[in-house]
């Protein structure tokens, strides 16, 4: 081999090195992010209205991964939102259309051969907080008879208070 042909493909390698990466991550056409009235709208009907949740999800499919930000680090997702007020269907349709399951949320439904081995495997988990600083207790009592089990479980564990503030 020639040396300039060398020195050629040695360029042309090195520029598709700078290009790999973006390709390889994906990062070279980012699609713009959702506005935030949007978001604002989901998550809001994640609380009680599954109409307008199916109606914006219809579309936007991945509003089904948004989250709101109502400031000082308080984030919440529409199934966050069905979890802590308790809506059982909104958060099993939502579950049905591909949102990631929150432990709080699965707390509200009752899920405690999902939830227990969880929080076993991870105590210090039990501490932490969902959206608006809504407890694990607050979940069980929003999820009633089906979650009775998990309530006596974080009674047991010392778990009384149902909200704390976000510092």
């Amino acid at each position: 081999m020639k040396r300039s042909q060398f020195i050629k493909g040695l360029g042309l390698g090195a520029s598709a090195f700078l290009v790999a990466p973006n390709t390889i991550l994906g990062q070279e056409d980012k699609p713009a992010q959702y506005q935030k009235d949007i978001v604002s709208q989901f998550v809001g009907a994640g609380h009680s209205n599954l109409d307008k949740v199916k109606e914006l999800l219809a579309e936007f499919p991945n509003l089904i991964y948004s989250s709101h930000d109502w400031g000082n680090g308080d984030f919440e997702s529409a199934i966050e939102a069905g979890g802590h007020v308790g809506h059982k269907d909104m958060v099993n349709f939502l579950i049905d259309s591909g949102a990631r399951p929150t432990l709080h949320a699965l707390t509200m439904l009752g899920k405690t051969d999902l939830v227990k081995p969880i929080l076993e495997a991870y105590p210090q988990v039990i501490h932490s907080l969902g959206p608006h600083g809504f407890t694990f207790p607050h979940h069980a009592q929003r999820g009633k008879e089906d979650a009775l089990e998990l309530l006596a479980y974080f009674e047991s564990k010392g778990l009384t208070e149902t909200k704390v503030a976000i510092k």
